[in-house]
């Protein structure tokens, strides 16, 4: 099964919307489709795993923190994808769809992963 993608609150709208322009058969849910404002960290890693998606996002700070406990709790998590800020954005679509097209869902399970690769 293909990987899919939840965008966080703080990802930039650009990768999501550049992702699926040059794929479309990507599925990667923007943030306002999906999360509430506000939502808290914990509660967005519970989502992403309930819907089985890879969280994306550019919360290097914050993410890992809560990524590390929400394992350690004993849930399964499809993964997570940091991107930082200063990756251009060009590059961070080149980059979720090498993921996309050259792997599946299974092998970024309880993965925390710093793009670029």
């Amino acid at each position: 099964m293909k990987p899919r993608f939840q965008a966080d609150a703080d990802l930039h709208a650009e990768i999501v919307a550049g992702v699926l322009r040059r794929e479309p058969a990507v599925d990667f849910q923007s943030a306002q489709e999906r999360l509430g404002e506000r939502m808290a960290d914990s509660d967005v890693l519970a989502l992403a795993a309930t819907e089985g998606r890879i969280l994306v996002s550019h919360d290097v700070n914050k993410i890992p923190f809560h990524f590390r406990r929400f394992v350690a709790e004993g849930n399964l998590s499809p993964g997570v994808l940091l991107i930082p800020q200063s990756l251009r954005v060009s590059r961070a679509i080149d980059e979720l769809l090498l993921i996309w097209s050259a792997s599946e869902a299974a092998d970024w399970q309880n993965l925390l992963v710093w793009l670029p690769l």
